[in-house]
């Protein structure tokens, strides 16, 4: 089966340099390596068309967000699988691609295979061992995951309206509930040097938040929704108290930017069926 490679970055040059040399490394070589340059200033679209002119460009002078940015790829791609990337992550397999391969021509209602992660957010992941054995989960993440194109292409994939955040657990309950399957593939481990430059815990906790309860209004078949949003908001101001009083207190922030975009929600929902919500729900998310 023919692999693309999908990364999004955002002014991250020295982390891209890194990745891209590991994807250099990989046996066999993807079919093709895209990446969106989204909104940067910090050399990255020079470095790519001096060094890799090879690589499928996309440049956004403004940025568009992470979602979006992997959304109009994976609109593009010549592969059959996308192996997604973040500009600090990559396979410590470089037989990666034909592993994967092998996995989804036999497992053909396999939509997602997400891997297991040494990374520097959790430091005693790095030197872990076990992994632990196959399972479905519920979620993966976009910095080590590969995406079947044919079944994205059936779904209404990731939600360029999120920006940023909450795009794998949706996009996994459309895969859910629709009866294809997301597992954990621990034969592929992904080393993810995790930069936290551009990040901002607070405002991913608000992109978070906000995008989860667009989500369910999406999703979720009413009149369940309602129960499940008003949960959501109450399991969000747990965690933001578990962070301290001022993140309680700043919790209005991302409610005002959730109402103020329903609207616009409810213009794109496609909800599920509760059958296949629920069995999204029951899934472990490990």
């Amino acid at each position: 089966m023919d692999i693309s490679v999908m990364i999004t970055t955002l002014n991250r040059v020295d982390e891209l340099k890194r990745t891209l040399s590991k994807v250099d490394a990989l046996v066999p070589a993807p079919l093709e390596v895209w990446v969106v340059a989204d909104g940067c200033s910090d050399g990255t679209v020079e470095f790519l068309r001096e060094y890799y002119p090879k690589v499928k460009l996309i440049e956004h002078e403004k940025s568009q967000g992470s979602v979006a940015s992997r959304s109009e790829v994976m609109q593009n791609v010549s592969g059959d699988l996308v192996l997604a990337l973040d500009d600090d992550s990559y396979p410590e397999q470089m037989d990666a691609l034909a592993k994967l391969g092998a996995l989804f021509a036999s497992n053909p209602n396999l939509a997602i295979a997400t891997f297991p992660q040494r990374t520097d957010e959790y430091p005693h992941s790095l030197e872990k061992k076990n992994f632990g054995i196959r399972r479905q989960t519920r979620t993966f993440p976009n910095s080590g995951a590969c995406l079947r194109v044919s079944t994205y292409k059936t779904l209404p994939g990731f939600e360029p309206m999120f920006f940023h955040m909450y795009e794998e657990p949706d996009y996994a309950l459309q895969c859910i509930g629709n009866n294809w399957d997301v597992i954990i593939y621990p034969e592929i481990i992904i080393r993810h040097h995790y930069s936290g430059l551009a990040r901002s815990e607070r405002r991913n906790h608000h992109r978070h938040a906000r995008n989860e309860f667009w989500s369910t209004l999406m999703r979720c078949p009413f009149p369940h929704c309602i129960p499940i949003m008003l949960y959501r908001m109450f399991s969000q101001a747990r965690y933001a108290y578990s962070r301290g009083w001022y993140w309680l207190l700043l919790e209005p922030v991302w409610w005002w930017q959730a109402i103020a975009g329903v609207f616009p929600a409810l213009d794109r929902r496609k909800s599920l069926s509760w059958a296949g919500y629920r069995r999204w729900l029951l899934m472990p998310h490990r």
